[in-house]
């Protein structure tokens, strides 16, 4: 296969998940099964990315530049994303701007060599994450504009992008035009990609059908291409990237329905391929996958559920079907 026309695969490879009600976590992570797992996964001549997490606010810049340290060590540093705030407390109205740019700059300065690309905002139009955040447009612009000049600065081959997810009643309200108010030509022209996350089939009131689910993939990526895309001034040569995607397992706390694995297996094969085949027409670069393994296989609620591996790094059936994908769909 010509490689300009596979999918980038990534993965995140960590434990801990975040719900609207905080942090699903369980036993600890291993990274020496982590990275048999991802030698395994990748294959002989295969790409599979690391993604992680960096949340920025200037009580927890330490700490994370030590989480940041540990990845380095472990070699997990592919696909870094710098959230922006702490969501759990409304009453942030503001960001000390200055701090914001200096720890961007800071996290490019140290572990630079090591990054593919660093995403600015993980979910900034999530109406109850970085969305509730005031400030969360100027941090966004102003973030991928300061990188964009740092890795062009200190010649590294760094993509720069942000998040997003699409419209729901969640969502924040007329998000890419503001942005588009807010962005300007500077912007536009810093931005190397738009990751998106989204998950099918997962907080719905009643299953889907394959059919249906890819139909769901579709309409998310139609609509972010060919709607949100022209209303911020997005041009078409700017890469859409899947950053968050994945089927738990356990039970859907809405609709009380057993998710057993061999489905997560058939809806993953299901909306990888989709994507696959939408890639040229939308012009999508990565499929990345929430993720590696569950935060506590033991609690049946799907957030402690997402990985396709055990908490003890047992493989599910999706981990098989993950493979094969990116062995026969991968560059």
């Amino acid at each position: 296969m010509n490689k300009s026309f596979g999918l980038t695969f990534g993965i995140y490879p960590l434990s801990v998940a975040g719900t609207p009600f905080g942090l699903a976590v369980g036993p600890e992570d291993n990274y020496e099964k982590i990275q048999l797992a991802l030698k395994d996964l990748r294959g002989e001549n295969k790409t599979l990315l690391p993604r992680n997490y960096l949340i920025y606010t200037k009580e927890w810049e330490a700490k994370m530049l030590s989480n940041a340290d540990r990845y380095l060590d472990v070699g997990l540093l592919g696909d870094l994303t710098l959230g922006c705030g702490d969501w759990t407390h409304h009453q942030e109205l503001a960001i000390e701007l200055d701090h914001w740019l200096a720890f961007i700059r800071k996290v490019i300065n140290q572990y630079g060599s090591h990054i593919a690309s660093l995403q600015i905002t993980n979910e900034p139009n999530l109406s109850f994450m970085e969305g509730s955040k005031p400030y969360i447009l100027q941090a966004l612009v102003e973030g991928v504009i300061a990188a964009k000049k740092e890795t062009q600065a200190r010649n590294l081959p760094i993509k720069v992008g942000f998040g997003s997810v699409p419209d729901s009643p969640m969502a924040v309200p007329h998000f890419w035009e503001s942005l588009a108010k807010a962005g300007g030509s500077t912007f536009i022209n810093s931005v190397d990609f738009v990751g998106h996350n989204f998950y099918v089939d997962v907080f719905e009131e009643q299953p889907l059908d394959l059919k249906q689910i890819s139909a769901s993939v579709e309409r998310t990526l139609h609509s972010l291409r060919k709607k949100h895309f022209i209303t911020a001034g997005i041009p078409t040569s700017v890469p859409i990237r899947v950053t968050e995607n994945g089927w738990p397992t356990g039970k859907n706390p809405i609709a009380n329905v057993e998710r057993p694995y061999e489905h997560q297996a058939n809806v993953l094969e299901t909306v990888i391929r989709t994507i696959y085949n939408l890639r040229l027409d939308l012009n999508i670069s990565h499929y990345e996958l929430f993720g590696l393994r569950d935060a506590d296989s033991s609690k049946e609620d799907l957030f402690h559920q997402y990985g396709i591996m055990r908490d003890d790094y047992s493989p599910k059936p999706a981990y098989d079907t993950f493979k094969k994908l990116i062995n026969e769909l991968g560059i």
